[in-house]
């Protein structure tokens, strides 16, 4: 078929766009503004540095009410992060 790759996709079957719902906004903000503060050691992503995490909750906007929630939602983030890039080490 013309238009399509290997496996029989046209690009409109791809989507760079992603969905985030409103609930989740102030913690995929803080979450993205920590992008550049993960550690690594010998084997590779160890998880973020808590030590930006409050300055950079603040700097996102985050009403103190609900910085606690943030911070669990934040946590998890991390957690599925971890788990994704452990996945594709051990897929290589």
């Amino acid at each position: 078929m013309e238009g399509t790759d290997a496996f029989g996709f046209t690009a409109a079957d791809y989507s760079t766009e992603i969905g985030i719902w409103p609930d989740n906004w102030d913690a995929f903000k803080v979450f993205e503004a920590m992008s550049t503060q993960w550690r690594t050691g010998a084997c590779g992503v160890t998880g973020m540095d808590y030590s930006v995490l409050s300055g950079v909750i603040r700097m996102c906007g985050v009403p103190i009410s609900q910085r606690q929630t943030i911070f669990s939602d934040f946590r998890r983030m991390e957690a599925e992060a971890l788990q994704v890039m452990a996945e594709q080490r051990e897929n290589k």
